[in-house]
């Protein structure tokens, strides 16, 4: 766990802005994006959601649908991720905004939250989805959370485990962390900070009697 060039500026422990992705990072990663690839025609490498928002008329009416349904079929298979509750509690007594930019749409968002038991971290003004904003790897929907907060970049936290999340973070000038069960650690070009869990971040972030 190491902090790169963005430490130079504001430090992590001190950013009052955290905003998280959801699938893979609040939650266990199980979506299988090879099969939703299969299933809704999407050619290999593309992006999903781009693909199915540049489909016309009828066929991308029928996309939208079924990728909603593959979408709906996962909010059972959720399961929330080591040191998700543990953080966000911390985050929250230190009365940090907390946010949610995530590629799903927000009922699914919505039902995960539920779901894992994180629902009340999140005020509804503070979740953004892939139809409030342009989807990552666009910085829209963070610089929206920001621009809603009266903050701006320097005072911001994006935390992901995916590349979309740290080019995200990165083009609205947050700190970025990304977070890898596996420890592979495929884009540290792109990360602020690299964990195995959410649970190393809690080592950095003081505790609330501190703020």
């Amino acid at each position: 766990m190491a902090l790169a060039a963005a430490s130079d500026s504001r430090p992590l422990h001190a950013r009052q802005c955290w905003v998280f992705d959801l699938d893979g990072t609040l939650t266990v990663a199980v979506h299988d994006f090879g099969e939703m690839r299969t299933l809704l025609g999407v050619p290999p490498q593309m992006d999903i959601i781009e693909y199915v928002t540049q489909q016309p008329g009828a066929r991308g009416d029928e996309l939208r649908r079924r990728l909603d349904e593959l979408e709906h079929k996962y909010v059972s298979l959720a399961r929330i991720a080591p040191g998700a509750a543990h953080l966000l509690e911390q985050l929250h007594r230190q009365n940090r905004r907390i946010g949610l930019l995530t590629r799903n749409t927000r009922e699914v968002a919505l039902l995960v939250l539920a779901r894992l038991g994180l629902a009340d971290y999140f005020p509804a003004d503070s979740i953004v989805d892939r139809w409030s904003a342009e989807p990552k790897p666009h910085p829209g929907g963070l610089l929206k959370l920001l621009e809603h907060w009266q903050a701006v970049g320097d005072n911001a936290v994006m935390v992901g485990d995916y590349l979309h999340d740290l080019l995200c973070g990165r083009a609205a000038g947050a700190l970025t962390i990304l977070v890898d069960p596996q420890r592979a650690f495929l884009w540290p070009e792109h990360a602020d900070l690299c964990v195995g869990s959410l649970e190393e971040i809690l080592a950095i972030v003081p505790p609330f009697e501190q703020v």
